[in-house]
C-alpha cells in the first residue's frame, strides 16, 4: 500500500492522538486527579502507539498493518476507559479512539489482503 492509501488512518491516528492528549492534560486539572489516573496513563498510551502507527505507515511499513491491529484495540481499551467519564474531554476522546480503531482495523484488513503470506520452506 502507499502512503496515500493510508492518508485517512493517518489522520485518524494523528487526531486520536491529539484528542487523548488534550484528554490526559486536561484529566490533570480535574478536581479528582487520582480517580482519573487509569485514564490518563490509557490515553498517553493510545497517543504513543497512534504516532508510532503514523510513522510506520508514512514509511510503507511492512509492519505497519500488525501494530495497527494493536493500535485498533489500544484504541478501544482507552474509549472505553474515557467513555466512564462524564468530562467532555473524555466524550471527545472516546469518540476518537473509536475512529481510529475502526481505520486501523479497515487498514489492516486492506493491507493484509495485498500482501501474500509468507512460505516456509520445508525442511528436506
Amino acid at each position: 500500500m502507499t502512503q496515500q492509501q493510508y492518508q485517512s488512518c493517518i489522520e485518524a491516528c494523528n487526531d486520536c492522538a491529539a484528542a487523548c492528549d488534550h484528554c490526559a492534560a486536561s484529566c490533570l486539572q480535574e478536581q479528582d486527579v487520582a480517580s482519573l489516573a487509569h485514564c490518563i496513563a490509557t490515553d498517553i498510551d493510545c497517543a504513543q502507539v497512534c504516532r508510532v502507527c503514523v510513522g510506520l505507515m508514512q514509511r510503507g511499513s511492512k509492519l505497519a498493518s500488525s501494530l495497527c491491529e494493536a493500535c485498533a484495540d489500544i484504541c478501544d481499551a482507552c474509549a472505553d476507559e474515557c467513555e466512564q467519564h462524564t468530562h467532555e474531554h473524555c466524550k471527545d476522546c472516546a469518540i476518537a479512539c473509536r475512529r481510529c480503531a475502526s481505520e486501523c482495523r479497515s487498514m489492516s484488513g486492506m493491507a493484509q489482503s495485498q500482501v501474500r503470506p509468507a512460505t516456509i520452506p520445508s525442511p528436506h
